[in-house]
């Protein structure tokens, strides 16, 4: 990979001309927690049970790389959360999460110049629905949590792509979400800022890291680590 260039304070680019045109690309895909939201949200909800630094420790682990099975540690973590109320992640939502500066701005502009959105998560249904809602996203794909009388089960419900969205799901989903549109995965921007967002940003035509962890910032076109999401209009513009 080649040596990144600071073209402002807090934001890089590598493999790129800047600028590029935004309405030259047809779809943008998210990760959400920590990119298009300020929390890890499977680390809030083990709160609720006081199980938060013991499921961080394991979060941390996976964003940075250091484990190599994602399935198993999503499993492991969901495993820790039996027993919190829906109650309580509704009472999360609420109080705790945020969508991230220039969020907004950035999925307005893109918009706009005609993309269509894309969030892809390894969290879940249960938040992404509504960030989707409160950002006007086109499609996603998340996981579901499984809720009897109320509370957590500590397991995932199965959909019909399968139970876990892990780095290759999100992958998958991108260039399945292509085909839809009938473009190029070229055509596309994936942002994101943990190692299960990897497999996404390297089909992407432009792939961008969010104050992300080093192994996503070695390996992007674009490296915002200072600002919100919409600096990303510095280097596509308009």
């Amino acid at each position: 990979m080649t040596t990144a260039t600071e073209i402002a304070p807090g934001l890089l680019i590598r493999g790129i001309e800047s600028p590029l045109r935004l309405r030259d690309f047809k779809l943008i895909a998210f990760d959400m927690d920590s990119t298009l939201i300020n929390i890890e949200c499977v680390d809030e909800i083990a709160d609720a049970v006081g199980r938060k630094a013991e499921v961080a420790a394991i979060t941390e682990a996976a964003m940075q790389g250091e484990i190599t099975d994602y399935k198993e540690s999503l499993r492991q973590r969901v495993a820790l959360l039996r027993g919190v109320s829906v109650a309580d992640m509704n009472r999360i939502y609420q109080e705790r999460l945020r969508i991230n500066p220039g969020a907004a701005e950035l999925v307005t502009a893109c918009k706009r110049a005609g993309l269509k959105v894309l969030l892809v998560s390894g969290g879940f249904t249960h938040i992404s629905d509504r960030v989707c809602a409160d950002l006007g996203i086109d499609y996603s794909r998340a996981n579901q949590l499984e809720v009897q009388n109320g509370k957590l089960t500590g397991r995932m419900l199965t959909q019909p792509w399968g139970d876990i969205c892990d780095g290759e799901e999100k992958r998958r989903m991108l260039l399945q979400t292509c085909e839809l549109l009938g473009i190029s995965a070229k055509q596309s921007i994936a942002m994101g800022d943990g190692a299960n967002d990897l497999p996404m940003m390297g089909e992407a035509g432009v792939s961008v890291a969010y104050r992300a962890k080093p192994v996503v910032r070695a390996a992007a076109n674009v490296c915002i680590n200072s600002g919100g999401l919409d600096r990303l209009l510095t280097v596509l513009q308009a």
